[in-house]
C-alpha cells in the first residue's frame, strides 16, 4: 500500500502545482515577472518534477497492492480497449493540429472537427487513455495511477474552462456554449467525426497499431 500512497501524493502535487500556477491569482504575477516564455518553462520544470517520479514510481510497482479486479479481458473487451485507444490518440492529435480558444494556443472559436467532439479534445486523450487501461488493470496502485489522468484532465479541463471565462478570453465565451465538455456528448458529435481529416485518423491508427504491437516488449504486461 505504501507505492499506491506514493503514486497518489505525486498524482496530488502534480495536479495541485498545475491548478496553483495557472490560477487567476498567481499566473498574472509569474507571467509579469518571468515573462510568458518564462513562465512556461517553470510550468513544464515543475510538471516534469512530479510526472518523472510518478511514473518512475509505476512502474516500479505495477500491480502492486489488493486487486479490486482480476480478469483477462476477451475478445469484445479488448476490441472496446482498442476503439477507445483509437479515438484518444485521434483527439490528441487533432487537438493538437488544430488550435481552439480552449486550448494554449487561442485558435478559431468557430467550432469543427475534434472541437464539436469535446472542448478539450487533448485533455480528453488522456482520459480516455487512462479509463482504457482500468479495464484490465486493477490492483490499486493500478487504480490511482491510471484513475489519476481521469481524475486529472477532468478536473484541469473544468479549471480551464473557468479560469477562461473569468478572464473573458476572446471568442471563448462563444466557443464554450457551443462545444460538449465530455467527448461524444454532444449534439454535433457526427458532424464532428465527419470533418476530422484524414491525416489525424491516419495518425491515429498508426500510433494505435504500433503501440499495441510493441505494448509487451516498451510497458511490459
Amino acid at each position: 500500500m505504501l507505492a499506491t500512497i506514493a503514486i497518489l501524493l505525486l498524482w496530488v502535487g502534480f495536479a495541485g502545482s498545475h491548478i496553483m500556477l495557472s490560477s487567476a491569482a498567481l499566473r498574472p504575477r509569474l507571467v509579469a515577472r518571468l515573462g510568458d516564455q518564462g513562465f512556461r518553462g517553470l510550468y513544464a520544470a515543475v510538471a516534469f518534477a512530479f510526472f518523472v517520479p510518478l511514473v518512475w514510481t509505476y512502474f516500479a510497482n505495477k500491480h502492486a497492492g489488493p486487486h479490486l479486479w482480476l480478469y483477462a479481458p476477451g475478445a469484445l473487451l479488448r476490441w472496446i480497449i482498442y476503439l477507445g485507444m483509437g479515438s484518444a490518440f485521434t483527439l490528441l492529435v487533432a487537438g493538437m493540429m488544430r488550435p481552439s480558444p480552449a486550448g494554449m494556443r487561442p485558435g478559431s472559436s468557430t467550432p469543427r472537427g475534434a472541437a464539436r467532439i469535446t472542448r478539450h479534445p487533448v485533455f480528453m486523450a488522456f482520459a480516455l487513455f487512462g479509463l482504457m487501461h482500468l479495464i484490465p488493470n486493477g490492483s490499486t496502485a493500478d487504480i490511482v495511477f491510471f484513475g489519476g489522468f481521469v481524475v486529472f484532465t477532468l478536473i484541469g479541463a473544468r479549471h480551464q474552462d473557468q479560469r477562461k471565462l473569468a478572464a473573458d478570453a476572446p471568442g471563448f465565451r462563444e466557443f464554450y456554449d457551443r462545444t460538449p465538455f465530455l467527448p461524444f456528448s454532444g449534439s454535433e458529435t457526427g458532424q464532428g467525426i465527419r470533418e476530422l481529416l484524414p491525416v489525424p485518423i491516419a495518425i491515429a491508427v498508426v500510433l494505435t497499431i504500433v503501440v499495441r504491437y510493441f505494448h509487451a516488449s516498451w510497458f511490459g504486461g
